[in-house]
């Protein structure tokens, strides 16, 4: 902001030298305004990628300033590689998934050569879904079904920790469809009153066969038709940046399809666990679920 920084110097200066004396009160407010609020700026105002992304709770996303060096940081948290992007052609930042399990207080990252940063988690309260499934078998498995959740969980898992060198095609997306949220991420859950996992995405309320796009650009890296999931998309849009789409009625892409950002995906579906027509959408960075409404501007503190 040139503009406030030449009146900031010219007030620093006049009050330096006492030449306010005798001026208008008007200057003198003016001046001491503008001296209180270039003291309260940080030294470099935030990028929009941080002020979008930087929601550092249990579930959310810690964005982490890397300074100015000449090559990307390579940069780690929890032993995992990190979603790193020049900002704004100014600074490096670290953009860190945090696990919902991750408790408040501070957390580190490391980067290469040894370099620790420190950052503060926050805390979050999330709110309880009770929920009523009809077939049992998908709230206690049987053994037959126990080994294809587990050998199902095990494929996907290695699907999100798949890190590419690409570069996100963007990082504020797009929704995927046109349609309500209903379901938030983080849920605490209860199946026919029992308790399970906390809700891993965010739910749009949508009629079957609405069309799913791609908030960004990616690859396809992962197909499959899942007890709990149904049919289901995984979409790599670079560094640890995973997108997965569930409950479809139908898939339109191919494994290693390079899908561009607002390409078809599927369609909107209510197979596997649910109870009826809608889209659950997942957002992964580093190995973390985190709540995709941040990634859209739809975040609630």
């Amino acid at each position: 902001m040139p503009a406030l920084a030449r009146l900031n110097e010219r007030c620093s200066r006049t009050f330096m030298t006492q030449k306010l004396r005798g001026q208008s009160p008007l200057l003198h407010k003016l001046c001491l305004f503008v001296l209180a609020l270039c003291l309260a700026l940080p030294a470099h105002a935030e990028g929009f990628i941080t002020r979008l992304l930087n929601k550092p709770v249990p579930g959310g996303v810690a964005v982490i300033d890397l300074g100015n060096p000449a090559q990307a940081p390579k940069v780690r948290y929890q032993g995992k590689p990190v979603l790193t992007v020049h900002e704004d052609s100014k600074r490096w930042i670290a953009i860190v998934g945090i696990p919902l399990s991750v408790k408040p207080g501070t957390q580190q990252i490391e980067v290469e050569g040894g370099q620790k940063l420190s950052f503060q988690v926050g805390a979050k309260h999330y709110t309880e879904q009770r929920i009523t499934i009809k077939n049992q078998q998908q709230v206690t498995p049987n053994a037959a079904n126990l080994k294809r959740i587990e050998r199902e969980l095990a494929e996907q898992t290695r699907a999100y920790q798949q890190f590419s060198a690409r570069q996100p095609s963007n990082l504020m997306f797009d929704r995927p469809v046109n349609g309500p949220l209903s379901s938030p991420f983080g849920l605490r859950r209860f199946f026919n009153g029992e308790e399970r996992n906390p809700h891993s995405g965010l739910d749009f309320a949508a009629n079957r066969g609405t069309p799913i796009k791609a908030p960004a650009a990616g690859k396809v890296i992962l197909i499959g038709d899942y007890f709990f999931n149904g049919k289901t998309v995984f979409l790599d849009h670079g560094q640890g940046l995973i997108s997965m789409f569930c409950h479809l009625s139908e898939i339109d892409v191919k494994l290693g399809d390079e899908i561009a950002r607002g390409g078809h995906v599927g369609k909107v579906g209510a197979t596997g666990r649910a109870t009826g027509p809608h889209l659950h959408w997942n957002v992964s960075l580093n190995d973390a679920r985190v709540d995709p409404a941040i990634f859209i501007g739809a975040f609630k503190p």
